[in-house]
């Protein structure tokens, strides 16, 4: 099948004949007003997050916010600082950091008299507060949005704990009926060098990318890697060109001028213990982890943004990954990712069944460790209770308090 190329799947066939999104901030929503938009902002004693009340993405994320050198890995696009204008659809208005979508993927065809934006309307619509509270050493933060497309609410459910540099996010989704493609957005600012940050997942089945074109010379987009091709490991990713070497994509971020897209699929890990991605910042001194349950959250979607898209708001300065774990169809949308496609011919889902009567909870964690100099690339990590070791090629350890079981659970 012939794919649609999309625009970092915001911009879908049909959208951008739209009004147009103001980048405005709503004044007086939220508790501050970070790069340009209202935020609801939560802390703990080692982490400092903000949210947005449109879109509810989490960015600025600070953690070891008392350290001289406190972290802050999240990407946030570069047009939130600038003057407002117009945005083609409405999660580019806060683009930033990690934001939960629904029906992933750009949505560029109806499906079922359904008329979804990009990400869907929980990434782009306007998030109510229902309150906060702090318990035990716990601080959590409750959101919560009603979509129109397809009627139902969703409630977001933001957590921290005292002595972990980690957010727990839960999704309570309720009232909707029928397939929906799902997942987290994760989306982390890289550093100008080539190669500098090392990427690690758990163990995976395969590897494919991106069917069709993704980005398109005729809209000012160019990509570099072979499209429809299956592989078994992130280092070698054949290239579109001939007799080219093939990509390694565990070293990030990659040749400049190129937005490519790619999704891996964990086997699934010992019972108990959840599936995992890690980006290394060797050169800043901490690495970046995901932990998530691979039966909900059923396979890991890289987009590497790599200065390679020139259109609006884009002007080829975009210079991000996006680590999104999600259970979906490549960046596709509900359409394709609920029906008949390559991947469910290999026996993946691609899409969850809700029911009205019936709430779905997504259970997620992202968050950060400082590593020793030497520190490469993660090669294993060790699960114990209420904490994880995370162990490098180069032989070096490193252990972070962090609940994994919530995953499973949902408890922080």
């Amino acid at each position: 099948m012939i794919l649609r190329s999309v625009l970092l799947v915001f911009s879908a066939i049909g959208v951008t004949a739209s009004p147009g999104f103001s980048t405005d901030p709503i004044p007086g929503s939220g508790d501050s007003v970070e790069h340009g938009k209202d935020v609801f902002q939560l802390k703990s004693a080692d982490v400092e997050l903000s949210v947005t009340r449109i879109g509810g993405h989490q960015a600025p994320v600070t953690f070891f916010r008392g350290d001289e050198t406190p972290i802050r890995p999240y990407y946030v696009s570069p047009w939130q600082d600038e003057a407002a204008t117009e945005m083609p659809v409405p999660v580019l208005v806060p683009l930033r950091g990690d934001f939960f979508c629904m029906p992933f993927g750009g949505n560029g065809t109806e499906y079922r008299d359904e008329v979804h934006p990009p990400h869907g309307e929980v990434a782009g619509n306007r998030w109510e507060l229902l309150g906060k509270q702090e318990q035990g050493g716990t601080h959590r933060i409750d959101l919560s949005l009603e979509t129109e497309v397809r009627r139902g609410k969703v409630i977001k459910s933001l957590m921290l704990r005292d002595g972990h540099n980690v957010v727990y996010s839960t999704h309570r989704i309720s009232g909707f009926s029928g397939e929906t493609s799902l997942g987290h957005h994760a989306t982390l600012a890289m550093p100008d060098e080539e190669g500098s940050v090392r990427i690690a997942t758990s163990p995976i089945e395969f590897g494919m990318t991106c069917p069709g074109v993704f980005s398109d010379p005729a809209n000012a987009e160019y990509q570099r890697l072979q499209p429809g091709v299956r592989w078994k490991s992130l280092d070698k990713v054949p290239l579109t060109w001939k007799d080219a070497a093939d990509a390694d994509l565990t070293r990030m971020p990659g040749r400049q001028g190129f937005a490519d897209l790619v999704q891996v699929f964990p086997k699934l890990p010992p019972q108990g213990e959840p599936a995992w991605v890690t980006a290394t910042f060797s050169d800043q001194g901490f690495l970046w982890f995901s932990m998530k349950n691979p039966q909900i959250l059923r396979s890991t979607v890289f987009w590497m943004e790599n200065r390679g898209r020139h259109g609006h708001p884009w002007n080829g300065r975009n210079n991000c990954l996006g680590l999104e774990d999600v259970t979906a169809f490549f960046a596709e949308g509900l359409a394709e990712s609920a029906g008949d496609n390559v991947l469910r011919d290999l026996g993946i889902e691609t899409s969850v069944s809700l029911t009205a009567d019936r709430e779905f909870q997504v259970h997620y964690l992202q968050g950060v460790v400082r590593i020793p100099s030497g520190f490469d690339v993660v090669s294993t990590i060790t699960f114990a209770e209420g904490s994880a070791t995370f162990r490098s090629e180069s032989g070096l350890d490193v252990t972070a308090p962090v609940h994994h079981q919530f995953v499973f659970s949902g408890a922080p």
